[in-house]
């Protein structure tokens, strides 16, 4: 399967948190997807760009915080994660960049 323009567009980047570095202990990947993307999306949109074989897909919509800019109060946007468990055997290094 050859990567397509839309599938960049379903990923926007890797996460990379102290728990996502625990979660690719248990064989799974964290991304920053599009908010309107689909699980069946964000698996063709993986198998695509990184030649590997997705297990399963679980998504989280994390609502942006109210926080202080320059002292006046702002809201953070909404992201949506995407945990992307590979299949054995399967790996994606996001620490050294895509």
């Amino acid at each position: 399967m050859s990567a397509k323009p839309e599938h960049y567009d379903v990923i926007k980047r890797p996460l990379i948190t102290e728990k996502s570095t625990t979660a690719s202990e248990h064989n799974a990947v964290v991304f920053e997807v599009s908010k309107d993307a689909t699980k069946p999306q964000i698996k063709d949109a993986v198998e695509a760009l990184f030649g590997v074989e997705v297990k399963a897909v679980n998504t989280v919509l994390t609502k942006g915080k109210v926080k202080r800019f320059r002292g006046q109060p702002g809201r953070r946007a909404d992201v949506k994660k995407a945990y992307v468990t590979l299949r054995e055997g399967n790996t994606i290094d996001v620490s050294t960049g895509l």
